[in-house]
């Protein structure tokens, strides 16, 4: 057993967790001992995310109501899907995955999230919130086409249910009338708060098969009235139904309401589901009143109770952070966004739900009539600034990458078609570790560099991106783009203010003779690491920085490519993006065709990298130091019959200079 919390005693003569396998022993337990599964479950939920961190709050709260799911329907048959899968880690434990828990979000361990492809439990993928219940309907009426039986069960946050593909899915569900259920988990906004026994005592009773067969012969009696008379006895039946229950929004999409619930309570909890599990009705919403870190003194104490923690001690809760010297880079975005908001009144900042984790509780903190935090609404987020540019103000929109796809129509038709200068803050730009490939930020640089009127920036590092925010502060005329990495910056002296970037214009860090690496992004600090272990091998290496995508600075590329032997672009970032761009202008200008000239590109590799430290990721994808080198030395030579062969010796001579090919003999143990 793992270290006891104040929620359960080790001392218990029988433990029951070491017992569970699978939720099919779960189901074999009396219900009198489902507590104590819960308290076995809450003290090994907090003992292996202290080793291993991850979201630690949302999973205590729902600690109680994992126990109840397993234990009432009958998974995996019964299809079980967790939005965003924060809360999922009891789940993993109780479906079999309870040896493996102290290598979650480790490299080559269990995701922090639900994952098709590591259990048969975990029916639909997820980490974007808002999915889970148009991913349940599809799976209701695919069950329903195939004849089958099985229930559908969707539990979605409070958060992720203001969403609207949230309500687009509910109002498709309701129209539908297919056969599904939704737990709406509230831990935090309280809709409709329990009203002691009598409040547990409705709930229960408004959840049995009596009760909604009540509520059907209701309609079919209402239905046989004069219309005079229908219309109001229909809205009497509503009206009522709204003073008992609280969920007349949830009625109007067409669920039947079930609701609130006390979602630490197995001993409601359990004949409630079971009354749902055996109705015969269409879509049904249960509304499950939770708390985060229930359980655990430390997470109930903390203002986000807990909600994503790295490694800490059980007994102290306190957390290992490392602090560093260097602040971090979302932290110079906020502090550089406050000092050019402090210039220019109509600056506004719009985030979406991404406060803490865009910079924009910073500049909220400063400015909070000019900070609109507008929920998990991305799409709406977008068209909001649009409609601020309009206006003549400046709108940053701070934004992940990964969740600024959610957005892409609206980038497209909103803004880029009208050319609006909202700025976008493009926040976990590359590979971010521990949260995997839902998280990372690979695409944005294709998906918005193919935009016309677009001005697209990358930030090398955290003096880089403070320019930035005043380059787009700047720009009037178009929209424009920022992206910077998570993390914390390489300790450089910041400026007191950032100054405007001529736009399209990249700049030389290091000048050479023979390669030339010109990088977008934050892996310059690996390419100046790569000229120096290309200088000890004898190559003279140019580092440039890019700074701009889009517009490019043809005038650099073109002087790299006429003075260099090779020209390789790095990015962290999908194919199509900024080394396509500069390999169409290369061919355009006819640069390609010089006689001995090579160009390659390095970005993302064609696949989604699975979670692990930045740097082992970065490895994985060979745009580290080391992958850069073996680039260039690969880019000189040709692998034949097992020998490595200079390009020059099957090209006969290329008329440029040898020190380049004998340099990668030397580095191939002289093969070349």
């Amino acid at each position: 057993m793992s270290a006891p919390t104040q929620a359960f005693d080790a001392s218990q003569p029988r433990p029951l967790l070491d017992s569970l396998r699978s939720p099919a022993d779960l189901r074999r337990i009396d219900t009198r001992d489902l507590p104590q599964v819960a308290a076995e479950l809450r003290a090994e939920t907090i003992s292996a995310v202290a080793v291993t961190g991850g979201h630690l709050g949302a999973s205590l709260g729902v600690i109680e109501l994992t126990v109840a799911l397993h234990y009432v329907f009958d998974t995996p048959t019964d299809k079980l899907i967790w939005d965003v899968g924060h809360q999922a880690y009891p789940h993993k434990i109780l479906t079999g995955r309870r040896d493996r828990m102290r290598t979650l979000r480790q490299g080559g361990g269990l995701s922090g999230f639900t994952k098709r492809s590591e259990s048969e439990y975990d029916c639909f993928g997820a980490a974007h919130s808002s999915t889970s219940i148009s991913a349940g309907l599809g799976m209701a009426v695919a069950r329903d086409m195939a004849g089958d039986k099985h229930n559908v069960i969707c539990v979605i946050g409070d958060g992720a249910i203001s969403a609207g593909m949230a309500y687009e899915a509910m109002n498709n569900a309701g129209a539908m009338g297919r056969r599904l259920i939704v737990i709406l988990n509230d831990n935090e906004m309280s809709i409709a708060p329990p009203v002691g026994a009598m409040s547990n005592y409705l709930t229960r009773l408004l959840s049995s098969p009596t009760y909604l067969s009540l509520r059907d012969i209701g309609k079919h009696v209402a239905a046989h009235l004069p219309n005079f008379l229908k219309e109001r006895a229909l809205k009497a039946e509503e009206f009522a139904r709204g003073i008992v229950t609280g969920g007349t929004l949830f009625e109007e999409l067409g669920f039947y309401y079930v609701g609130v619930v006390d979602g630490h309570n197995l001993e409601q909890l359990i004949p409630i589901l079971e009354n749902v599990r055996d109705a015969d009705a269409g879509p049904i919403l249960v509304h499950v009143r939770t708390q985060k870190g229930k359980g655990y003194a430390p997470a109930e104490a903390s203002d986000d109770k807990y909600h994503g923690v790295v490694k800490f001690d059980v007994a102290t809760g306190k957390q290992n952070k490392t602090t560093s010297a260097a602040p971090s880079v979302t932290q110079v975005f906020g502090d550089s966004l406050v000092k050019e908001a402090q210039a220019y009144k109509h600056i506004v900042a719009i985030t979406a739900a991404m406060p803490g984790g865009t910079g924009g509780d910073i500049f909220a903190k400063a400015f909070p009539d000019r900070a609109f935090d507008v929920g998990i609404a991305e799409q709406h987020a977008v068209t909001f600034a649009a409609g601020l540019a309009t206006q003549g103000f400046k709108p940053f929109a701070a934004i992940y990458s990964t969740f600024l796809q959610r957005a892409y129509d609206q980038v497209v038709h909103d803004v880029a078609i009208q050319k609006l200068p909202v700025r976008f803050a493009i926040d976990r730009a590359g590979l971010v570790g521990a949260d995997g490939p839902t998280h990372a930020g690979s695409f944005d640089i294709a998906y918005l560099g193919c935009l016309p009127h677009f001005v697209l920036m990358a930030a090398a590092d955290e003096v880089e991106l403070a320019h930035m925010v005043a380059t787009a502060t700047a720009i009037d005329d178009r929209p424009s783009a920022f992206r910077y990495p998570r993390g914390d910056g390489l300790g450089l002296p910041l400026p007191e203010r950032g100054t405007p970037l001529e736009i399209g214009r990249g700049r030389i860090v290091r000048e050479g003779s023979t390669v030339a690496l010109l990088s977008l992004g934050g892996r310059l600090a690996d390419c100046l690491k790569a000229a120096d272990m290309l200088a000890a091998q004898g190559l003279s290496t140019t580092v440039a920085d890019a700074r701009f995508a889009k517009p490019l600075d043809q005038d650099l590329i073109l002087r790299l490519a006429k003075n260099h032997e090779l020209l390789i672009t790095v990015e962290e970032g999908a194919i199509g993006g900024f080394g396509s761009y500069v390999l169409q202008l290369l061919s355009d200008k006819g640069a390609l065709d010089q006689r001995g000239f090579r160009v390659r590109s390095m970005i993302l590799p064609d696949l989604f990298i699975d979670h692990d430290s930045p740097p082992a990721m970065y490895a994985k994808a060979g745009l580290d130091a080391n992958g850069i080198v073996n680039k260039v030395f690969e880019a000189f030579t040709t692998k034949v019959n097992g020998a490595f062969l200079s390009e020059g010796s099957e090209r006969n001579n290329t008329g440029r200079p040898s020190g380049a090919l004998q340099a990668a003999g030397s580095l191939n143990g002289g093969k070349a």
